[in-house]
């Protein structure tokens, strides 16, 4: 026998360990995978694990169904089962299945030329967000750290290596920056903007795993940078052009059914897996019984569809009454100059009402606001200070309290009601040169105590300039920021106070300015705010919408800590607490994240920091599709979310973009004292009773420590005075806990 014969045969544990490693979709599964562990770990994403169960499970079988006769590769539905989980979100588990469906069945029921011509998760994402109302996606979920970007690329970049398809992404990369920074180049922006959306590690997951798939890329290395420059025009043309959220997959899906044009005038090699045979195009091949039971519609899924629905419908329901007494709540009083904003948004409507934190005199008051079209008088409206005070103060994190029962006594069942039910003209043309400048002054109105003026301009300098000599305080660094809002077709509203006015109407303070217009912008402006601050701002966003909660687009949205027992000594300095909590927060998210601090549908609440507010208040505020809700009390269709930011332009260098997102989900902070039961007790529950409160009062020091940062020895003694005053014990015999307090 000879050498050659001695080591020909190859173990069969290395010959499947090399084609393991050969298919990309391997590496690719255990990517998605750890994508997804990090987003629920790291991030918090809600994704639910039955949710994830339901895609995974809806897609698997959909392909096994499909397959009609071919063997079952479990590969391709999974990455397409990861992928929507990784993106997609629902208020409903129905939503989920039934994008997990069309995912699989487009593969086999939408082709040309032997290729699936959509992107399975890409398509499904479209069709489920656009035709209802119950998903989205949540672009600024994985934020913009650098850090987790680059893990992205560098795991991205092997998926690319081993499926060929790197020059697709690279193409569109390129393209993508070309586009974003020559747009803040020629908008005058810092370079920070669009590094800041480079950084987003939802573009560099449609990038690197969703746009490279190699069986719905042109076949060619031309035709596949060709795709790519489209995609990229195409979405950049939705996103800067029409200001529509997910422009990069509504792009992918529109120019998807040209690839096989570009396969016939620049054909190429076909991909094909490893171990898989070529596969011949649709019309020199024998129709399959997959492809026939596409001609008759999409029978052939309605069991499965059917299966997944009656598992949604044995899903437990969670409650949305959280019950309890309120007792005190964190309103924005206890933050020092913190602007609120209230938003009253639906379609392309919006009515914004700003409530300025001004303290000096009312002579020295002026705003310069960038706002998307031109203003007549009509839009423009002066509110009471009370709306915005009420909406604060019904959206503030609140702190409950709840009683232990007498563990020697039975427990008597009672219904507990909720805290809250259903209850039921032209000022004369002001300062010359204007025109000199390049400043048109488009209308000049006198609303209430106010002079406001419509100003359009041809350059940044003139109109910084003419505002400077008309008496408006702009800061250094303003040209640059107000040049950027002038060639994205921007006006600008200028408020200043009208002394005579504000005499006349005998008002103590400035009252909040709104105005309404019709813009597909929702968006905030903060940068011309930015440049003469001293350090960092508070602002307080409230909105209002008909379908569900508002998240930002370009920033994190994460929810606040909420839901903690924490020891009763809390309740007498509630504010001090709130402070340091958010404090910490901030810093655990190194200020780069928007905080969601209310999520409620205005027709109640539960426990109550304020009365909800009425139809006349809501319609006040901009809500004017509130007449069209149906029944007694507020507005059942007015869903209020209330977002805290603390904001700089190191961290903060874009305005704040917003979405609409059909999650009608319950949520507010709240914090939460139990009070141990007070009384005699003598019983052998009573013996477990004090155990367990041993062990429930260190939890509680456990969670107010990692909630604001204090030291946790600290939190102990005055939990233990506390307790003992509680109790009822003379002071004097902890004298030594009240000594270093």
């Amino acid at each position: 026998m000879t050498t050659a014969q001695v080591l020909a045969p190859h173990p069969p544990k290395q010959t499947a360990l090399r084609r393991l490693a050969s298919d990309p979709r391997h590496l690719q599964i255990g990517i998605l995978l750890s994508l997804l562990a990090y987003g629920r770990v790291a991030l918090d994403f809600e994704v639910s694990l039955l949710g994830a169960i339901l895609i995974l499970s809806t897609t698997l079988a959909t392909e096994a169904l499909l397959a009609s006769g071919r063997s079952f590769d479990p590969r391709s539905p999974l990455i397409s089962g990861l992928s929507l989980c990784l993106l997609l979100r629902a208020n409903d588990p129905v939503y989920l299945v039934l994008a997990a469906f069309v995912a699989i069945a487009s593969k086999y029921w939408i082709r040309a030329g032997g290729k699936h011509v959509f992107n399975p998760t890409n398509l499904a994402i479209v069709v489920v967000v656009y035709t209802t109302d119950g998903a989205w996606v949540s672009p600024g979920q994985w934020g913009s750290e650098a850090l987790a970007a680059a893990a992205v690329v560098c795991a991205g970049a092997l998926v690319l290596r081993r499926a060929e398809r790197g020059d697709v992404t690279l193409a569109f990369v390129v393209f993508w920056c070309a586009l974003l920074f020559g747009r803040s180049a020629w908008l005058g922006e810092p370079m920070a903007i669009p590094l800041h959306a480079l950084e987003s590690g939802g573009l560099l997951l449609f990038a690197f795993f969703m746009l490279s798939d190699p069986r719905t890329t042109p076949d060619s290395r031309a035709g596949r940078v060709l795709f790519a420059a489209l995609v990229a025009a195409v979405a950049g043309a939705i996103q800067f052009a029409l200001y529509r959220p997910h422009g990069l997959f509504i792009a992918l899906a529109a120019c998807a059914p040209l690839v096989p044009l570009i396969d016939r005038f620049l054909p190429g090699l076909r991909f094909r897996w490893p171990g898989h045979r070529e596969e011949k195009p649709m019309l020199h091949r024998k129709p399959s019984t997959a492809h026939a039971l596409g001609r008759v519609l999409p029978i052939a899924g309605l069991p499965i569809v059917g299966l997944c629905l009656a598992l949604v419908g044995l899903l437990p329901q969670g409650a949305s009454a959280f019950c309890g007494f309120y007792v005190a709540k964190a309103d924005t009083g206890l933050f020092n100059e913190a602007s609120q904003v209230v938003l009253a948004r639906h379609k392309d409507r919006t009515v914004i009402t700003m409530a300025s934190d001004y303290r000096g005199e009312p002579k020295e008051f002026a705003m310069v606001i960038p706002v998307p079209t031109f203003i007549e008088r009509e839009q423009i409206h002066v509110a009471e200070p009370a709306l915005v005070e009420h909406l604060d103060a019904y959206t503030a994190p609140r702190l409950v309290e709840y009683f232990d029962a007498d563990p020697c006594r039975p427990p008597v069942l009672a219904r507990m009601s909720r805290a809250a039910r259903q209850s039921s003209m032209r000022m004369p043309a002001p300062f010359g040169g204007a025109k000199a400048l390049g400043v048109t002054i488009e209308a000049s109105y006198t609303v209430g105590e106010y002079d406001i003026l419509i100003l359009a301009a041809e350059q940044s300098d003139g109109l910084v300039t003419w505002l400077r000599q008309s008496g408006y305080r702009l800061p250094e660094g303003a040209s640059e920021v107000v040049g950027s809002y002038l060639k994205q077709g921007m006006r600008f509203f200028v408020a200043k106070v009208n002394l005579g006015e504000r005499e006349k109407l005998g008002l103590e303070r400035l009252r909040p300015i709104q105005v309404a217009y019709e813009s597909p912008k929702f968006m905030l402006p903060i940068r011309l705010g930015m440049l003469n601050a001293e350090g960092p701002q508070e602002l307080f966003v409230y909105t209002l919408t008909r379908k569900g909660r508002v998240e930002t687009t370009n920033y994190r949205t994460v929810k606040l800590p909420t839901g903690g027992t924490i020891p009763t000594y809390v309740k007498g300095e509630f504010g001090e607490f709130y402070r340091a909590m958010f404090e910490h927060q901030v810093e655990r998210e190194e200020m780069r994240a928007v905080f969601l601090e209310y999520a409620w549908n205005m027709a109640w609440c539960d426990p109550c920091a304020a009365d909800p507010l009425s139809d006349k208040e809501l319609r006040e505020l901009g809500v004017w599709w509130v007449d069209e809700s149906a029944g007694p009390g507020p507005a059942p269709n007015a869903f209020v979310t209330r977002l805290h930011l603390r904001y700089d332009g190191e961290h903060f260098p874009q305005d704040l973009v917003f979405q609409e997102t059909s999650d009608r989900g319950n949520f507010q902070g709240r914090y939460v004292l139990q009070h141990a039961f007070a009384g005699e007790m003598q019983c052998e529950a009573a013996t477990r009773y004090r155990e367990d409160l041993v062990e429930r009062r260190e939890q509680e020091i456990q969670t107010l420590a990692k909630l604001t940062g204090w030291d946790p020895v600290t939190i102990r003694q005055r939990t233990e005075l506390a307790d003992a005053e509680a109790r009822g014990s003379d002071p004097q015999t902890v004298w030594w806990k009240r000594l270093w307090n």
